[in-house]
């Protein structure tokens, strides 16, 4: 039987949890199903009630194995939250006038990634950002070049033990295998930046239901990322406190009447809404946006620190591309464009084939599977993956108290003893 190439992407987020199954066939990746569900065990991107988490994720993956047609084992899971932390370091290693090889690079990674990491956290993603060969700079891909030193400017993302270990306890409870953890605005800008983008310099703002996580690309390298603890349902719990009326009622009053700044709407127009009595009133739109435009220049301002925090956005010449299902909110994109001075566009997945994918809120999702795409094949998915993260997540909590090195998926990650 020929083997497919079938990838499968699990977006737990704090709104909703997503199971995407993609097959790719000629050079296309073709989303061959979808399941979804709410999600109402998170809070901020953080796991807070496992039950209520791996029911959501069962009924997620459930829903896409009756469209796919088949068992799901193995998935790559995103994952974001404030406990998300991230840092550059730097690295060096002598070449000795030899042509380099990949053992030289992943020496001078390795090299990189020794520094401290306390022991609550451990480390996710190690991304090179650059090489240096004998003082030149902006190397790509060192192999196959000769010098005597080469160096590596290279980004750290780490998380809290506990959330990353009960995350993958969730999974593990509702039957599934986590090939890897993939920190989500890295999956999201997998779906919808350009090459051009990374190279010129973009800063993607991802706005989800708990949290909006920012990835900041320059020469085509990951530079800087982070994770503000505000997000979607900010706005409708500050509309169902303002203006007296269920979640529920304030999420579907968002949704279909929300606007980022007033001067968008007509404010004399009158809006239905059902109050916590579960009477019918009128109320004019604009105290709706009055409510919403206050927290949207919060998350201006949380963002303008990010932003302005980085030595690369001086040179940004891309702007911003905005995701994310938070990003519907309507005139957001011309709202942040005029409080930050950068040009913003929406970006929606690209590089798939699919009806109804076409939306922010799939971008995590989608990027999930384009990343995974290289190292998952259907066999996984029927036996399951040998060295699963949650196997290495056992040995975590013996590390904590060992000096040496820690291991995740594939990378070897040395670590300095904790004095």
């Amino acid at each position: 039987m020929r083997k497919r190439n079938i990838f499968v992407g699990l977006d737990v987020g704090t709104t909703k949890i997503c199971a995407l199954v993609g097959e790719l066939t000629d050079k296309k990746m073709d989303i061959i199903a979808m399941g979804s569900a709410p999600s109402t065990g998170l809070r901020k991107g953080i796991v807070i009630n496992i039950e209520a988490t791996v029911h959501s994720i069962k009924k997620a993956v459930e829903e896409a194995e009756a469209k796919a047609g088949f068992d799901i084992r193995s998935v790559y899971v995103g994952i974001a939250g404030g406990h998300i932390k991230s840092f550059e370091s730097y690295g060096a290693v002598g070449v000795h006038g030899k042509e380099i090889k990949q053992r030289d690079v992943d020496k001078v990674i390795a090299s990189a990634s020794v520094v401290y990491i306390p022991l609550d956290r451990e480390v996710l993603h190690i991304i090179p950002s650059e090489f240096i060969l004998d003082s030149q700079a902006g190397i790509k891909d060192p192999v196959g070049m000769s010098g005597v030193r080469l160096e590596a400017k290279v980004h750290i993302v780490t998380g809290a033990v506990s959330s990353v270990k009960n995350l993958l306890k969730c999974c593990e409870k509702a039957g599934l295998d986590v090939a890897d953890i993939v920190l989500e605005p890295i999956a999201s800008a997998e779906a919808v930046l350009t090459e051009d983008e990374k190279e010129l310099g973009t800063a993607l703002i991802d706005i989800g239901g708990g949290t909006t996580d920012i990835a900041i690309y320059k020469d085509g390298s990951l530079r800087h990322t982070a994770v503000l603890a505000l997000g979607g349902n900010h706005f409708t719990n500050d509309i169902a406190v303002g203006l007296r009326i269920p979640v529920q009622e304030a999420e579907r009053v968002k949704k279909r009447y929300g606007c980022a700044y007033a001067n968008a709407t007509d404010g004399a127009t009158e809006i239905d809404m059902e109050g916590a009595d579960r009477q019918l009133r009128k109320i004019q739109k604009k105290y709706i946006t009055e409510i919403i435009q206050p927290r949207c220049e919060e998350l201006s301002e949380l963002i303008r620190e990010e932003i302005e925090g980085t030595y690369v956005i001086a040179k940004n010449t891309s702007g911003i591309v905005l995701t994310g299902g938070a990003s519907l909110l309507e005139g957001i994109d011309s709202f942040l464009e005029s409080e930050l001075g950068f040009p913003v566009r929406k970006g929606i997945p690209e590089g798939i084939r699919g009806n109804g994918l076409n939306n922010p809120m799939y971008s995590t999702g989608v990027g999930l599977i384009l990343r995974g795409a290289p190292h998952m094949t259907e066999d996984d998915l029927y036996e399951g993956v040998l060295n699963t993260a949650f196997e290495r997540m056992k040995g975590w909590v013996k590390d904590l108290f060992e000096s040496g090195s820690r291991v995740f998926g594939n990378r070897k990650i040395s670590v300095k003893q904790r004095i």
